[in-house]
Order: structure tokens, then C-alpha cells, then sequence
């Protein structure tokens, strides 16, 4: 069937309204449910990528994907957040999927391209959202106008580990065997860009010393790592390496960032000893580009509802020691901002690559 330039035109003006009786009048030998299926089609075509009602959100089960695998401080936050989140979204669930690899940009970039209709989200970081297109990596997204920030979940404090069976106490008598043997120490990593992978290479860089990255998947592979003496040093969160911090199978060195530990009282900022170094560690949820504003919002208030719930609360402040941020789309937008315009600095003025 051909259809004439000017019905197409007509349709292109008046798209489902007429269809109907533009077919009956264009082809009224042609049966009725061909009229019926044409129609179909357009409404189909002409439909919304999320419901006209924002409260309707979610009408079946939302993934959530996390770049990192499975045991790790980021996985775990994600199964916190699923715990509450069923009761607020009209008892459907999220559904969180590990994609390690590629520094968290596997993950991030299968995000990018869904549907903006909030049924697939992403756990936001640093690697895959701030760092990676600075690092040579090729992406297939522009993390500057890929995602729709949605909320900053949590901030999670992070340690300098090393592992037991070395003789260093502290990270200044760490930093001054490094520099006597360049190329002798392993760091571990959970992946080439991901933010175990920069905090090493920026305090390596920061400290003067030159050891060997060895990536994993996780911050359980590297803790692993460290206690079979496959790798040396590692930074790795707080609340993964806690347990056998205490139990003394590795040590801790230092905090990634200035602010004290409560956990850790007598574990030192690394910035005493290496100036200018002090990192945390973030997570937020994101959606892909092009989500509507009444959908962010209805997104936005359900984590913000999730992480008001006393079970979760104790699971993310108190196991896992981390900050709850909460807030705003708007406020998680300007935040993702400022890493990007900070880490592609520290990149450029430290030379961190990829390789």
C-alpha cells in the first residue's frame, strides 16, 4: 500500500486524531481492522516514554545497574536502597545488576542508551561520571549530557590498606620505601578508572612513588588480594575491609579523606602525610538523558523516602560507616559538575592514565 505525499503530510499535521477517518476516506474498500491496526500504531508511536502520571511510576520492576561487581561497598549500598525501596514504588521492586568492567563505563554507557523512562537507573560515581573520558578511554557517551542526576545517595569513607606482612606501619614509612624501590609495590584495583584505580594513582602521583596497578572486579577481589599477598597496598571503603582491619589480616595506613574516622580514631588522614590528598568516595543514582522533570521528581522523592527508613539508615551510617546526602536532583546535578571540572585537573596535572 502507497500511501499519497499529501495524506502523509495531512497525518504528519494531524497525527491520531484523523487517522481514522482518513483511512475509511482513502481506502474505504479496506477492512475494518486494518483501520483498527493503523491506528494502533500511531497511538503507539505518539506515546509517552513514561506514564502521564508521574504517580503511576513504576508499573513494573526497576533495574538499577552497578559498575562494579558484586561484595563491594558499592553493591551493597545498592541492596541497601533496594531493601526500602518496593514500599514507596507502589510494591515494585529494584532489581540491582552488576556490570564490572571498563572502569564502571560498561555499565554507564548501556544506561545511556535505554529508554529516559525511569525503569533502568544507574549507581553513579566518580570513574564512569567525572573521570573517565579524561583518562583516553573511548567512550560512547558524553558523561557531561548523557544522564539525568536524580540524587546523591551517600558518601563512604575509604582507607589506604596494606597488607600485614610488610613492615610498614605508617603511610610516610611506606612512601619512603616506595621511593627507594620504584616499580617494586602492586596496588590493587577494581578496574582501569574506576575510583580505587585514581585515588592510588593520585596519591602516588602526589607522593612522588611509581607502583603497578593489578585491576579486579571488586573491592572483595582486592581485599582478597591483599590477603593472599597478591597485591600490596590498595584503597578500598571503610566498610568492606572494617572486619579484617580489626582482626589485624590487613593494616591501615591512612583515611582517603581529611575528615576523621570514627571508626578508625587512630588511623590518620593520608593528607598529613601526602599534602594536598584528600578524595571520597560518592554514589547517587542517575538516569539516562531526556527524563521528564514530574518523573525526576517522583524518582528523587521515593530514594529520598528510602533513605529516611530507620532499617536503612542503620545499614548504610552504621555497617557500612558511610554519610547519607539525600536532596535534590538540582543539588546532585551542581555536585556531578563540580567533580567534573575538578578531576579532569588532577588528571592533566598528575598524568593518571589508563594504561
Amino acid at each position: 500500500m502507497k500511501f499519497p505525499r499529501r495524506s502523509v503530510a495531512y497525518l504528519a499535521a494531524n497525527p491520531v486524531v484523523s487517522l481514522g477517518a482518513w483511512v475509511h476516506s482513502s481506502y474505504p474498500t479496506r477492512p475494518t481492522r486494518l483501520v483498527a491496526a493503523v491506528v494502533a500504531i500511531a497511538a503507539l508511536s505518539t506515546a509517552p516514554a513514561f506514564p502521564q502520571s508521574p504517580a503511576q511510576w513504576p508499573e513494573r520492576p526497576v533495574r538499577l545497574l552497578v559498575p562494579v561487581g558484586a561484595g563491594g561497598a558499592a553493591d551493597t549500598l545498592s541492596r541497601n536502597l533496594s531493601n526500602g525501596f518496593a514500599q514507596f514504588a507502589n510494591g515494585q521492586p529494584l532489581i540491582v545488576e552488576n556490570r564490572p568492567g571498563a572502569g564502571g563505563t560498561i555499565a554507564a554507557a548501556t544506561v545511556a542508551r535505554e529508554k529516559p523512562d525511569g525503569y533502568t537507573l544507574f549507581l553513579a560515581e566518580v570513574g564512569p561520571n567525572a573521570v573517565s573520558h579524561t583518562l583516553g578511554a573511548k567512550l560512547t557517551y558524553d558523561p557531561h549530557t548523557a544522564f539525568t542526576p536524580i540524587i546523591h545517595a551517600a558518601n563512604l569513607p575509604a582507607v589506604v590498606l596494606i597488607r600485614p606482612t610488610l613492615p610498614y606501619k605508617t603511610l610516610a614509612e611506606f612512601v619512603i620505601a616506595a621511593k627507594q624501590q620504584p616499580g617494586k609495590f602492586t596496588y590493587a584495583s577494581a578496574g582501569l578508572g574506576n575510583w580505587t584505580h585514581l585515588f592510588m594513582a593520585y596519591l602516588n602521583s602526589l607522593a612522588g612513588i611509581d607502583q603497578v596497578n593489578v585491576p579486579y572486579r571488586s573491592g572483595a577481589e582486592m581485599l582478597t588480594a591483599l590477603l593472599r599477598n597478591d597485591a600490596d597496598t590498595a584503597t578500598i571503603t571503610l566498610s568492606t575491609a572494617l572486619g579484617q582491619i580489626k582482626e589485624g589480616k590487613v593494616r591501615a595506613l591512612a583515611g582517603t579523606s581529611l575528615r576523621p574516622m570514627l571508626s578508625l580514631p587512630d588511623t590518620p588522614p593520608a593528607g598529613q602525610t601526602v599534602t594536598g590528598f584528600d578524595v571520597a568516595v560518592w554514589h547517587g543514582i542517575a538516569g539516562p538523558a531526556g527524563m521528564d522533570a514530574s518523573l525526576v521528581a517522583r524518582v528523587n522523592g521515593i530514594f529520598n523516602q528510602v533513605l529516611q527508613v530507620p532499617a536503612v539508615r542503620s545499614a548504610i551510617m552504621e555497617a557500612q560507616a558511610a554519610d547519607i546526602v539525600g536532596g535534590s536532583p538540582q543539588q546532585f546535578d551542581a555536585f556531578i559538575k563540580s567533580e567534573l571540572r575538578r578531576w579532569p585537573e588532577v588528571v592533566k596535572a598528575t598524568g593518571i592514565k589508563t594504561e
